[in-house]
């Protein structure tokens, strides 16, 4: 019965990448969406089963080249990934049943549906290879459909750019992940994955490798830079299958390299934990200063990769200082981190698209009232919100619950060092999580409360059935895997202690429903008295007095002025001589894109310069291509005569 779900699984989202492209229509589309809904369907069913059986199903290998195989295989750690790969494509898919319609032409909709359906097949795949040559081949036709859905707007400068960006980046992981995968080859003789039973010094290379090439598509502090560049461009529903399952999918490849070593080594954890920790500040930090939506959430989800990181360093560390009740508590603390930001950020994602394809515009200084526009968006959104600002009964307060628990619990360490590095990232860790309220407070509050600050805001409307219903999954999500967390993860076999966050809901309801209760009862029970907010002598209010996005940043940009390397300039002209009546004046706060300028493009520069410089070897003239063979040969004996 496993295998006829994932073979049905399979063989739908394959008719869903052909219909569009067969039969060209609005209708094609419908059942291409369809296809992949059944599938997610399928796939929730299958890992649901794996997870609570713990059944491995066997597959037949597919022979690919001479001498290697194309396995699949299913365990629990992949049968996890399948059930965020699921959840996340149910939603996307209904949502873009009528947000595909929006496209500039009926090519790009059939080909946007076409490559949505081929996106998730390959991640799909990726997780149930079962050797290196699957995992690669479907993590080239992953990363080649997303940047062409990234470059689905060919024609705009902007998307241009993010699509170089993407290329350059998911070509450079692929490069250390072959690198990784060689090493490995080299090392064990298969290309099969199992247990790595050797020296961690002789797994130093694949180590630091495949760090690198998962840390680039995962998007860690200083591989970064693609996604503030790639997410704008995509489309609302690529964006939440980007964020939500594709960054996730990268997850998996590293937990499946780090679960099978046997014997890592203590500054492996050191490395993962100070670069969780970084990206997870820095990524607040930067998405703080944003008021492009889709760039603000790009740059939260930096940040919520760098706490899935620091889940899995902590768990390396505990596990080699010999504490595994704490190893296990950050393992799945990371792992369930991963599964609720692949539900929370697909549905801020699709909220946003909602937004955007409302107002038009993606700047949040141009929105504001829409709570009364789009009151089911702004409700839906704000269950994304209170989740990923980690407040209960949400998904998101029970992960980095857990992992606020695993730090509180390392005390019994042994090793002071440890205990100090420990403390430093501790304290980071609770800075992110109060930063990261605050951000969701300013997007939450600029977008949807107080007044329109513009027309386009003014004129906004709810958006059609279809993207509610597509966004109202993921929240469902959020709410009952946060409700029923420590049922879910005691039927996984995780027995933490967590506490029951159901009766932590029913409290909470119950203490928000008296609190509404007396302040609607308090007061005059007929004639109500509405008093305006004071606005220095106005009665009346008006969008220009309210806080701005810029302005709620504004603290923050001071403070942090150091990692932001904040220039601020101003103008003014006096209606008199003497420069002592005002007459008007310009203000300008320029932050330093620091990874951008200071590290990639000098990189740029570099590597055009040295290309310059070889290009002249090539001058035509065939005797000069035959010294370069003759040095090439002779050099290839010296160095078998001597070195190998």
């Amino acid at each position: 019965m496993l295998e006829a779900f994932i073979y049905s699984a399979i063989i739908a989202l394959i008719a869903g990448v052909v219909l569009p492209l067969l039969c060209r229509s609005k209708n094609a589309r419908k059942a291409s969406f369809g296809l992949s809904f059944l599938s997610s369907i399928l796939l929730l069913a299958f890992a649901g089963i794996i997870l609570y059986t713990g059944k491995e199903p066997a597959f037949p290998a597919i022979g690919f080249l001479p001498g290697l195989d194309f396995t699949l295989t299913a365990d629990k750690l992949s049968a996890g990934f399948i059930l965020l790969i699921a959840a996340v494509t149910s939603g996307v898919s209904i949502y873009s049943v009528e947000y595909v319609e929006h496209a500039k032409s009926e090519a790009r909709k059939d080909l946007q549906a076409s490559l949505t359906n081929l996106f998730i097949l390959a991640m799909l795949m990726v997780v149930l290879a079962g050797n290196m040559i699957g995992f690669l081949v479907f993590w080239e036709i992953m990363s080649l459909s997303s940047l062409m859905l990234v470059l689905h707007d060919y024609t705009s400068e902007e998307n241009k750019k993010a699509g170089l960006f993407y290329f350059i980046m998911t070509s450079l992981s692929t490069a250390f992940l072959f690198m990784g995968f060689i090493s490995l080859f080299r090392l064990t003789g298969s290309a099969e994955f199992g247990p790595l039973d050797y020296p961690a010094s002789d797994l130093t290379l694949p180590f630091l490798c495949l760090f690198t090439g998962f840390g680039i598509k995962a998007g860690l502090v200083p591989f970064h830079k693609w996604l503030p560049y790639a997410h704008p461009a995509a489309p609302s529903s690529i964006s939440a299958l980007m964020s939500g399952v594709m960054l996730k999918v990268a997850i998996y490849g590293f937990l499946r390299f780090l679960l099978s070593v046997s014997t890592p080594e203590l500054w492996w954890g050191t490395l993962i934990l100070i670069a969780g920790t970084l990206s997870a500040v820095l990524g607040v930090i930067y998405a703080v200063k944003e008021s492009d939506i889709k760039r603000l959430l790009a740059y939260s989800s930096i940040e919520n990769i760098g706490i899935i990181f620091t889940g899995i360093g902590l768990y390396l560390i505990f596990k080699l200082e010999g504490v595994e009740s704490l190893a296990l508590l950050s393992l799945a603390g990371a792992c369930f981190h991963a599964f609720n930001h692949a539900l929370f950020k697909s549905l801020l994602f699709l909220g946003a698209g909602s937004v955007v394809h409302a107002t038009g515009t993606r700047n949040i200084e141009a929105f504001g009232g829409l709570v009364k526009r789009m009151p089911q968006t702004a409700a839906l959104f704000l269950i994304g919100s209170v989740s990923i600002a980690g407040l209960p009964p949400t998904s998101g307060f029970v992960s980095e619950m857990m992992l606020f628990q695993a730090y509180f619990y390392s005390s019994e360490l042994p090793d002071p060092l440890i205990k100090v590095l420990l403390i430093i990232t501790l304290s980071v860790f609770a800075l992110t999580s109060a930063l990261a309220a605050a951000l969701f407070v300013k997007l939450f509050g600029i977008t949807f409360l107080a007044l329109p600050r513009t027309k386009c805001a003014q004129g906004a409307t709810e958006v059609p059935k279809p993207m509610l219903f597509g966004e109202a999954v993921p929240a469902a999500f959020c709410i009952l895997s946060g409700l029923f967390s420590s049922r879910i993860l005691a039927l996984l076999g995780f027995d933490l202690g967590i506490p029951d966050m159901l009766l932590i809901g029913l409290i909470l309801v119950g203490a928000c429903g008296l609190v509404w209760i007396m302040v609607r009862n308090s007061g005059p029970s007929k004639t109500r008295i509405s008093k305006e907010t004071w606005g220095c002598g106005i009665l009346a209010q008006h969008p220009t007095m309210e806080y701005t996005s810029t302005g709620f940043s504004e603290p923050l940009v001071v403070i942090f002025k150091k990692i932001y390397r904040t220039e601020i300039s101003s103008t003014r002209t006096y209606s008199d001589t003497k420069g002592s009546i005002f007459k008007n004046g310009t203000a300008r706060i320029h932050l330093i894109k620091f990874f951008e300028e200071r590290l990639y493009i000098p990189v740029a520069y570099a590597v055009s310069l040295i290309s310059s410089q070889v290009s002249r070897m090539q001058n035509g003239k065939l005797d000069t291509y035959v010294l370069y063979v003759f040095i090439a040969v002779l050099t290839l004996m010296t160095f078998t005569r001597y070195f190998a």
